[in-house]
C-alpha cells in the first residue's frame, strides 16, 4: 500500500473519534433541542452558560477532587510499586521471578469479577471506600504497566548496575539513583495511560461507591442523564469538563510519550 493511500485510509479511520468529538463539543454549546439532534451543525446560538449551570448544578467541584486524588494515589502507586517489581523480574532470572511475571502477564486478560470483588471488598470493610476503589483500579493497571517496563528495563546494560554495587551502592539506591532517571520516556507513557485510566473509569467507582458524595467526575452525568428525561447540553457539557483535564496531561506529557513508544532499547 503506497503512502499516499495510507494516509487517506488513516483519515477515514480518525473520522470515528474526531466526529463524535466534535459533535459532543458543538452540542455542549447548543439548547437542549438542537443537542439532542446529535448533529455537526453549528449552534444557532451559543449557551457558554451551559457550562457555568453544569457547575453550580452537577457537584463537578466535589467530584473533581475525589477524581484527583483517585487519580493520583492509583498513579504514584502503580508507578512506583510496577517500577520496583518490573526491575525485579528482569533482572532475576529464577523459577519464582517467572512465575510472578506469568501472574502478572494473566491479570491482563483476565476481566475483573465484580461479585467476587465485591466480597472481598466487605470481607475486608473496604466497601464504599476510597481505599477499595483506588485497590481495584491499581489492582487493574499494575499488569500492564510490569509488561511494559519490564520489557524497557531488559534493554538497559548490567553493567550499570554492576558498577552501581562495586561503588558501593545498596539495590534500593542504585535503582532510583541509576535505573528510574532512565525509564523517564517510558514511565510517561504508563504514567499517562495509567491516570487516564484511573480518571475515565466509570463502572468500579459506580459499583463500590455507595454514596453520592464519593462520586468522581464521569458519575456526575448521572445528575443530567435520566431514564425518562436528558438534558444532551448538559451532559455533553459535563463530558467535555471531564475529559479536559486529562487531555492537558496528555498534551504536556505528549513528546514523552511518543519518545516512550520507541525507546525499547539502551545502548551501553
Amino acid at each position: 500500500m503506497s503512502s499516499g493511500a495510507l494516509t487517506f485510509l488513516m483519515a477515514v479511520i480518525s473520522l470515528v473519534i474526531i466526529i463524535p468529538l466534535l459533535v459532543m463539543i458543538l452540542g455542549s454549546f447548543k439548547n437542549p433541542t438542537e443537542a439532542q439532534l446529535f448533529n455537526l451543525h453549528l449552534p444557532t446560538e451559543w449557551h457558554f452558560d451551559n457550562y457555568s449551570y453544569v457547575i453550580q448544578k452537577g457537584g463537578i467541584g466535589l467530584a473533581f477532587v475525589n477524581s484527583l486524588i483517585i487519580t493520583v494515589v492509583v498513579t504514584v502507586f502503580v508507578l512506583i510499586s510496577g517500577s520496583l517489581c518490573a526491575f525485579v523480574v528482569s533482572r532475576k532470572n529464577t523459577r519464582y521471578t517467572n512465575f510472578v511475571y506469568n501472574l502478572f502477564l494473566l491479570g491482563m486478560i483476565c476481566p475483573i469479577q465484580i461479585v467476587t470483588t465485591f466480597g472481598v471488598l466487605k470481607s475486608l470493610n473496604l466497601v464504599g471506600t476510597f481505599l477499595g476503589v483506588m485497590a481495584v483500579e491499581a489492582a487493574l493497571q499494575l499488569p500492564w504497566t510490569i509488561f511494559t517496563l519490564s520489557g524497557f528495563i531488559k534493554n538497559v546494560p548490567r553493567d550499570l548496575d554492576e558498577a552501581a554495587f562495586i561503588d558501593g551502592a545498596s539495590p534500593a539506591r542504585m535503582f532510583f539513583t541509576i535505573i528510574m532517571p532512565l525509564m523517564k520516556p517510558i514511565l510517561a507513557t504508563a504514567l499517562v495511560t495509567t491516570a487516564m485510566y484511573a480518571w475515565n473509569e466509570f463502572m468500579i467507582p459506580m459499583y463500590f461507591f455507595n454514596s453520592s458524595s464519593k462520586w468522581t467526575m464521569p458519575l456526575t452525568v448521572y445528575n443530567f442523564f435520566g431514564q425518562y428525561a436528558s438534558n444532551w447540553n448538559y451532559v455533553f457539557a459535563d463530558l467535555v469538563l471531564t475529559a479536559l483535564p486529562i487531555a492537558i496531561l496528555y498534551l504536556c506529557c505528549q513528546k514523552y510519550v511518543i519518545s516512550g513508544q520507541t525507546a525499547g532499547a539502551v545502548k551501553g
